[in-house]
């Protein structure tokens, strides 16, 4: 009777094994399935490095031979077909090097800009082709100074909005609690890599990414920042020295932080590489520098005019002149700087979005840019929301135009040496007020 009580005991624990295990392995199947089919779908997924050879009249260049080359000692080739097109297939998400032969272009046509004879292609993921535009006319031509210069004027205006959209947000900060923030150039990149995320890697159209990339800086890297760093510290009445050394810290955390999430590359938008210039007289400008200048200058004119006429504008100037006279007054001198933040925030992460869309993103972006803020603010004037766009306007024209006498690596420092210059003459800054020191 025992016996056979443990034999049915037995049956039940295998019967009641068997749907376990029969699960768990019907799970471990399903599993491998999914995840070995996805790996095959996306090795199997065909990926092009692409574009088409044109002359300057659109007509198709046939014939041209086009390289690539990337990691693991990859090596592709293709010639252009009779409608200019050709295309190499990549075999993973990486860097690539890409070279036109300039011997088999026809007579007569050579590429406009020899320095990119190679251009770099970032392949982000298997599936999302890249293209490839090489500027190719009817041969080398020397441009004269005043067409060079017409050129160096728009690239240095673009250049200027840039910094200025920055540099107003930094001046802002400054005239409202005296910090003199180095981790503001982190907010550019923060700008920049948001909108790469979300366009190249979401999915997301890059007219829908940037608003979003946007928003997402104003409350990271205004309010957040804000709420949670400079405002505890400003209660417990930390110097402008200390807090100015935090923010040192502050920029190099973020700095490395955005290295170590995406890498060291410059990254492209996918959606936008390749775009080709308009002809608008001397001056040739992409379309997409034309839509995000356009929207630049709005959104600075907006922030001006905000800051001179609003009520929140009005307050902000008053706790620039004398916090303390502006709380007795009854301003709530706490929600103006965090205003001015959020604002700061906004204006710089659309800076660091501009150079994105025409330039392409690297964690040390705002890094290179930063130095460039200084200068402006410091010529300008500290404090001056006026002084901060004037010197915006100097420094990133005179480093354009600088180019025409001195080589294009040296050009930072022609804008310094004005710098050095005007600051002698005027140490306070173009709009800057005299103070008397001791």
């Amino acid at each position: 009777m025992r016996n056979r009580r443990s034999a049915i005991t037995s049956r039940r624990k295998l019967t009641s094994g068997v749907p376990v295990a029969g699960a768990l392995i019907m799970v471990a199947t399903i599993l491998t399935s999914i995840f070995g089919f996805a790996g095959f779908a996306s090795a199997a997924t065909p990926t092009y490095i692409q574009g088409t050879l044109v002359d300057a009249a659109k007509q198709p260049l046939p014939g041209v031979g086009v390289s690539a080359t990337g990691p693991n000692n990859f090596v592709g080739e293709a010639t252009s077909d009779s409608q200019g097109k050709w295309k190499i297939e990549v075999p993973a998400a990486a860097v690539y090097q890409v070279s036109i032969n300039q011997e088999q272009l026809p007579s007569g046509q050579a590429l406009t800009d020899p320095t990119r004879a190679t251009i770099k292609a970032n392949v982000i993921s298997l599936g999302f082709d890249v293209t490839i535009l090489f500027p190719i006319g009817p041969g080398v031509k020397k441009a004269t100074n005043v067409e060079r210069g017409a050129q160096l004027l728009a690239d240095g205006l673009i250049l200027a909005l840039v910094i200025a959209l920055a540099a107003l947000g930094l001046n802002l900060v400054f005239g409202t609690t005296g910090l003199t923030n180095f981790a503001h150039g982190e907010l550019l990149t923060l700008g920049g890599l948001l909108t790469y995320y979300l366009s190249a890697i979401a999915g997301l159209k890059v007219i829908f990414a940037i608003p979003l990339a946007v928003l997402l800086s104003a409350l990271i890297g205004g309010y957040l920042q804000d709420k949670f760093l400079w405002q505890p510290l400003r209660r417990r009445g930390t110097g402008l020295i200390a807090a100015l050394i935090v923010s040192i810290g502050l920029a190099i955390l973020i700095r490395y932080f955005f290295l170590f999430i995406f890498g060291g590359d410059t990254r492209q938008l996918p959606e936008y590489a390749g775009q080709a210039g308009l002809s608008l007289g001397l001056v040739s400008i992409t379309p997409k520098s034309i839509i995000t200048s356009s929207i630049g200058l709005v959104m600075l004119v907006g922030a001006t005019i905000w800051l001179s006429r609003s009520h929140m504008g009005k307050a902000s100037r008053a706790v620039s002149d004398n916090p303390a006279l502006a709380s007795s007054s009854g301003i709530e001198v706490e929600r103006v700087i965090r205003a001015v933040w959020i604002l700061g925030a906004t204006l710089a992460s659309f800076a660091g979005i501009m150079v994105t869309v025409n330039q392409g993103v690297s964690f040390v972006m705002g890094q290179d840019l930063l130095l460039l803020i200084f200068a402006a603010v410091t010529l300008g004037g500290l404090g001056t929301i006026n002084g901060a766009l004037i010197g915006s306007l100097v420094i990133g024209v005179s480093i354009q135009l600088s180019t025409l006498f001195i080589p294009t690596e040296l050009k930072y420092v022609g804008a310094l040496v004005i710098l050095i210059i005007i600051l002698l003459v005027r140490p306070q800054g173009i709009l800057g007020k005299k103070g008397r020191i001791g």
